[in-house]
């Protein structure tokens, strides 16, 4: 089943511990301080994919998680880095952040690739705090928490040209007709529940990559019907085959309606160039209302295309007139705005003080708390280095102004500490 929209997990990996350690060999009776950095998390990493074509992959598997680094060890050896998390999609997919909805990156070339998710840096071995002053020190840093985000994968179809139509137009059957595509055909609305990509091979070696849209209705921009789950995918494509349907009540309105859902959709699908043309021509009734309906379309500056895609009537014609129309450049009233690139921002020192429900005060900032996690507590020196940032950055001057006391809690990421004057 096609699938061009699904919701993930991503999370890098966090990097190695750092360790204290000494060095202890016979004859050596002050080795001094050997402990090593931890290894660097995996980070996260998509990559287009030529040979996909959905989002099916990721239908049962929903989170994912780069490696860790691992601790580093005695004799200044470090940890090894943990192995990126390479996430393949295919062309034309969009990376969104599923809670604000930003775009992220956009996929678009076969093997580009965007690092979304940073892993976390190694912590320091206990030798790189050694100096002339401190030649023991008995600390270390835990190694950085990796990153985790929700994400929105969109597909959109990457195609040359679109086929669009109310349902019944006899897109599918075009589409079969002139390229290698096999696309479920049958006389009953909505038979294409997701789009068909075809190639179509023209005489002087061209080729054509086809996009069969899912059948339009009225509020199709809406939702209704199978609405705009499929109207992005006109997006991407160069230009457009309008497929009207020569045995419809009134192909000429069909013609006002689906032009109106593109342009409510997205105005930009409006300036796309359009080839016209009306299909079944080889049924009697067809044939005999063409005459009327060519001069009707022809009135409101319409050069249509009579063709059957059963008959292979007309399909060369089209074919060129559609290659002509996706090489056409593309008019824009404004110039489109610069993709943005997804970079990690850097960890932020700003922080909050409040209190939590039950009255204990917690500090909240997203550099403080990566701080935390990176403190070992068990280490004395450790801790007091802790208690040197949270001077320097402001956070115990605001826990005074909170009115905090001797004894009282206070809460930062997931450690509760104790206060002391």
């Amino acid at each position: 089943m096609f699938l061009d929209e699904v919701k993930i997990q991503v999370a890098s990996g966090r990097g190695g511990d750092g360790v204290v350690h000494f060095r202890r060999e016979k004859y050596v009776p002050r080795g001094g301080p050997d402990g090593g950095d931890g290894g660097r998390g995996g980070d996260v990493v998509f990559e287009a994919d030529r040979h996909l074509n959905s989002l099916a992959p990721f239908r049962r598997r929903r989170h994912f998680q780069a490696e860790d680094g691992r601790p580093g060890e005695g004799g200044r050896r470090s940890g090894a880095g943990g192995d990126d998390l390479l996430i393949r999609v295919p062309p034309g997919t969009l990376l969104r952040d599923a809670e604000s909805g930003d775009l992220l990156a956009d996929l678009t070339e076969p093997e580009e690739r965007v690092l979304l998710l940073k892993g976390g840096r190694g912590g320091k071995g206990n030798a790189r705090y050694a100096n002339s002053r401190h030649q023991t020190p008995r600390m270390a840093e835990k190694g950085e928490p990796g990153r985790e985000r929700w994400l929105v994968l969109e597909l959109r179809l990457i195609a040359d040209v679109g086929i669009v139509g109310v349902p019944n137009a006899g897109k599918s059957t075009l589409l079969a007709a002139v390229s290698n595509a096999r696309p479920k055909i049958a006389d009953y609305p909505f038979t294409t529940l997701a789009p068909n990509l075809g190639v179509a091979e023209l005489p002087d070696g061209e080729s054509l990559l086809l996009a069969d849209i899912p059948g339009l209705i009225e509020g199709a921009h809406e939702g209704t019907g199978l609405g705009f789950a499929f109207l992005r995918h006109i997006q991407r494509t160069r230009a457009l085959i309008h497929l009207l349907d020569g045995m419809a009540e009134d192909p000429l309105a069909d013609y006002g309606q689906i032009n109106s859902e593109l342009a409510l959709y997205d105005e930009g699908l409006s300036r796309l160039p359009q080839v016209v043309a009306v299909s079944k021509i080889d049924l009697p009734p067809a044939a005999e209302a063409w005459p009327a309906l060519k001069a009707q379309l022809a009135g409101i500056g319409v050069d249509a295309l009579p063709i059957s895609a059963v008959a292979q009537q007309g399909l060369t014609d089209l074919l060129w007139r559609a290659f002509q129309a996706s090489r056409q450049p593309i008019v824009a009233e404004d110039e489109p705005a610069e993709l943005p690139v997804y970079r990690p921002p850097a960890a932020s020192q700003a922080f909050q003080v409040a209190r939590d429900p039950d009255g204990v005060l917690r500090v909240s900032g997203e550099g403080v708390e990566r701080s935390a996690a990176m403190t070992y507590w068990e280490y004395h020196e450790s801790v007091r280095r802790f208690q040197k940032l949270l001077a320097r950055i402001g956070v115990e001057d605001a826990l005074r102004q909170a009115g905090i006391g001797e004894g009282d809690s206070v809460r930062i990421g997931e450690y509760e500490l104790e206060w002391q004057a």
